[in-house]
């Protein structure tokens, strides 16, 4: 059986080919479909998010600082610096009493190439709000005053905050604290490397846990996807037109994880090179393959059928290729 892949094409040649490792997992850890290595060990990048934003509810600093579900879904969040992602993080920051300059994480260039090119036409000096993991940032400064922990170096590995967040990813993984290697993250935090099989089961188990954090996690993913990405992306539109029933976040690397509730199942995949431009296409063919498989006719992709088959374009902005998915998932009995 052809393995899952996503192929680049340039006229009528596939030009390039991208490999993908994939593990579908019910809540009980069973592997129910894969694709290349599913016990392949990555980091879990922003994928993570989620489950580093529970403590804030479990811990009792998101009631104790009034977030609700916006700045839930912004602590979830890889978003696209829009006007609206950075007012929800600076109200974060306001409310727990932080500067701006309290953020570990640097600046970089929007996500979004329309909002990168506004900021550039008007000259803005990118400040550490406009990090895609802003609301991530603050929402570790909030848990870090609930638990009156310093915030100086509370992105680093040692720091009681990082101690909590390695626990909360140990229980929900299966995977023992002390066995989970970590890394520095691109917004300069801690992050986990997981075998794709025990990111897949937490995500599974977080799209049908009954406890009141993830219950409000997915409330606020799902009330406010706009905030966990962004306008155009796949994340946003994947919980707009699935309320409820599918729950996304993509990751760095070539990082994609989803939960699809009313199946039980959780989604892991990395695209072997990196590329988290092809990261969606292939999430979108796992979805497909698995739901017709499992739930023929229960769920209507073509609403997301713009991520599906990406073009690929010249200079011009002539299309002159696409990413296309390519292969298929084993199944397990």
């Amino acid at each position: 059986m052809s393995e899952l892949r996503v192929e680049a094409t340039r006229g009528e040649l596939v030009e390039s080919v991208h490999r993908v490792s994939v593990a579908v997992v019910d809540q009980g850890g069973r592997l129910v479909a894969a694709s290349g290595d599913p016990s392949r060990v990555a980091y879990w990048r922003s994928s993570a998010k989620p489950f580093q934003a529970i403590p804030l509810i479990d811990d009792g600093a998101a009631d104790a600082f009034g977030f609700g579900p916006d700045e839930l879904a912004l602590a979830c969040a890889s978003h696209s610096s829009e006007p609206v992602h950075r007012a929800v993080a600076a109200e974060m920051l306001r409310r727990i009493g932080a500067p701006e300059s309290a953020l570990a994480c640097g600046p970089h260039p929007p996500i979004s190439a329309a909002v990168a090119e506004q900021a550039l036409r008007d000259g803005v000096t990118l400040t550490p709000l406009w990090s895609n993991c802003s609301g991530k940032h603050a929402g570790m400064l909030a848990l870090a005053r609930h638990h009156g922990w310093p915030w100086p170096g509370y992105q680093l590995e040692g720091h009681p905050l990082q101690d909590r967040l390695r626990a909360e990813v140990a229980r929900w993984t299966g995977v023992r604290a002390g066995a989970i290697p970590t890394a520095v993250d691109g917004c300069t935090t801690v992050t986990f490397g997981l075998p794709l099989t025990a990111m897949a089961q937490a995500w599974a188990r977080l799209g049908g846990s009954d406890e009141a954090a993830p219950s409000r996690i997915r409330q606020a993913m799902t009330a406010r996807p706009d905030l966990v990405a962004g306008t155009g992306r796949l994340c946003t539109e994947l919980m707009t037109a699935l309320p409820g029933r599918v729950l996304a976040k993509i990751g760095a690397a070539g990082i994609y994880c989803a939960a699809v509730p009313p199946l039980g199942l959780g989604v892991a995949l990395k695209v072997a090179d990196g590329d988290s431009e092809v990261s969606g296409v292939a999430l979108l063919a796992v979805l497909a393959l698995v739901t017709n498989r499992i739930a023929p006719g229960a769920f209507d992709w073509s609403v997301v059928s713009g991520h599906a088959a990406r073009p690929i374009l010249n200079t011009r902005g002539d299309r002159v290729g696409s990413l296309r998915s390519a292969g298929l998932v084993r199944f397990h009995a």
